[in-house]
Formats: structure tokens, sequence, C-alpha cells
């Protein structure tokens, strides 16, 4: 791999082979007008840069990998909001970071919900250890659930939601949430 520097003195790898010359305002510009070649090159020129920046953040390889991919997805539809007013990789270098927590608060919602359903189905039992190590293998598969079925277990049992509500958050009819708990529950027989 060579190096190359943008106007804003960041460093970027770019991937032998690929078009290293083209000045990334001119590649930005082509890409937002349609451009589809211009686009292909300017993610593969900032993918490393992208790619250094969530890890730096998530310091999780997998992580880092996702947000990546999450990034330059989300390229193809923000794209035209980029105005030029910064250099294009302090605008991307934000656009990952958004990126970044988001997958964070997600992460965090996940394992929050999890504590909490973990502990209300801990203090409803009689303080018995082997029912509460029971208690936490359900919710541990639980986790391994589908997700539409872990949320709808996770609202209506751990949070004690109706299923109403529970369907009003997932925005989706009643019913579905019926059904999906109902699923959840073949599913737990078959791996308890």
């Amino acid at each position: 791999m060579c190096k190359a520097e943008d106007k804003g003195g960041v460093q970027e790898h770019i991937a032998d082979g690929a078009p290293g010359t083209d000045d990334p305002m001119s590649l930005v510009r082509q890409a937002q007008t349609g451009d589809v070649a211009a686009f292909e090159r300017l993610v593969t020129r900032h993918y490393p840069f992208i790619y250094r920046t969530a890890f730096r953040w998530l310091g999780c390889k997998t992580d880092a990998e996702d947000v990546t991919q999450t990034v330059c997805m989300r390229l193809a539809t923000i794209l035209p909001s980029f105005d030029g007013r910064a250099s294009f990789t302090s605008w991307l270098y934000q656009v990952t970071l958004n990126a970044v927590r988001d997958l964070l608060r997600s992460q965090a919602r996940v394992n929050r919900q999890a504590a909490e359903v973990a502990s209300m189905a801990t203090e409803g039992s009689d303080g018995d250890q082997e029912d509460a190590l029971h208690v936490a293998d359900i919710w541990r598969k639980v986790q391994e659930l589908p997700e539409k079925q872990r949320d709808a277990v996770m609202l209506v049992y751990g949070e004690e939601m109706s299923h109403a509500e529970a369907a009003r958050i997932m925005r989706c009819k009643e019913v579905t949430v019926s059904w999906h708990i109902h699923n959840a529950r073949k599913t737990l027989r078959g791996l308890l």
C-alpha cells in the first residue's frame, strides 16, 4: 500500500492499483452527481480511514468492521448533504463517529435490557440458587433468539409491557407481537 495525504493532513492508505491521483473534492463532486465509478473510488480510497477511526473508538475489530460497512452504505444516501464547508475527511470522520455512537447506544440498550430482565427475573425467585441459575440460563437463551422474538420477549416480560405497548415500540401489529412471543416460546422449549 502507498500513502497519500489529503488537505486536512490525515494520512490515507490507498490500495495498490486504485486510482490515487484523483483530487478528493473532485471525486466527491462526481459522486454527488451520480458517477458510480467515482463513488467506488471514493469509498475504496477512504475505507481504511473509516475503519481506523472506528477501531480507535471501539477497540474491537468486528465492531469496527460493522461500523465501516454501515458508513459505506450510508454514504450513498448522505453524500449529497456534504457541502464542502469542511474537508471531506473531517465530514467523514463525523459521519463515522456518529455511526460508532449509534452502535455503542445500541449495545448499551441491549445490555441494559438484558441486565434489567435478568434482575427482574431473579427478584421473583425464592432465593434458591438453582432457580436463579435456571432463570439466568433462560435469559441467556433469550439473547440468542432472532431479533424480533427477542425484542418482543424483552418488552413484554422484561419491561412488563402489554402486547399493545410493545407493538407500538416495535412498529407492528399487536397480533405480530403475540406471534413473535409464541415462536420465542417454541424456540426456548427446544433450547432448554
